[in-house]
């Protein structure tokens, strides 16, 4: 029986050659929003990086819009993959130290993606709903608080966490020496301090 040429949503799949070319804009594309910022990123310039015509990148993706928003989520999926493997292989009380980790090591090894995230940020012009950044981390860290007594809010330990590996790191793109491993470690023993600590 023939393979479907269609998705189940009925659109037309993809061929390999589709696929590899779509996946080569994205990735030129991550590299000019990381040295250029999103308004630097123009379609000529995509097609320039990609060695095609403006005309072939939009066979591929209806507008510039399009590229950088495909560019963005990738960048995203990429963090989250790596950070829910990291999460999930670990026991709920080391969670948290686990998220840490690997957020701020995925970020590390993968600058490009840093700056496409710090840019896609800059360019919502407002705060996202803040509560989809903090809330999975203060679940996380309300398991791994079960039995050692109450702690801090959960919630402002989480969005201290967001903060601290937020400026960890911006302080590598600024300082590509910095070491964010062992920035990465003090954190956690800051965190391992605040959930063992019972209130008052």
């Amino acid at each position: 029986m023939p393979k479907s040429r269609t998705t189940p949503s009925g659109e037309r799949r993809l061929t390999l050659t589709e696929q590899a070319r779509r996946a080569q804009l994205i990735d030129v594309t991550i590299g000019l929003v990381a040295e250029h910022g999103y308004a630097g990123t123009s379609l000529a310039r995509i097609a320039e990086g990609a060695e095609i015509t403006k005309a072939a990148v939009l066979y591929h993706f209806p507008s510039k819009d399009a590229v950088l928003r495909e560019a963005h989520k990738y960048v995203l999926d990429s963090l989250v993959g790596t950070v829910t493997a990291a999460v999930e292989a670990a026991v709920p009380a080391d969670r948290p130290a686990a998220y840490i980790r690997s957020m701020i090591g995925h970020l590390r090894e993968h600058p490009r993606h840093t700056r496409v995230i710090i840019e896609a940020m800059t360019d919502a012009g407002d705060l996202a709903n803040t509560a989809d950044r903090w809330r999975p981390l203060a679940d996380l860290l309300t398991a791994a608080r079960e039995g050692r007594g109450a702690g801090p809010d959960v919630r402002t330990l989480a969005i201290i966490i967001g903060g601290g590996i937020d400026s960890i790191v911006m302080e590598r793109l600024n300082d590509p020496g910095y070491d964010t491993s062992a920035a990465a470690d003090v954190l956690v023993t800051l965190v391992e301090r605040s959930l063992t600590e019972s209130r008052a």
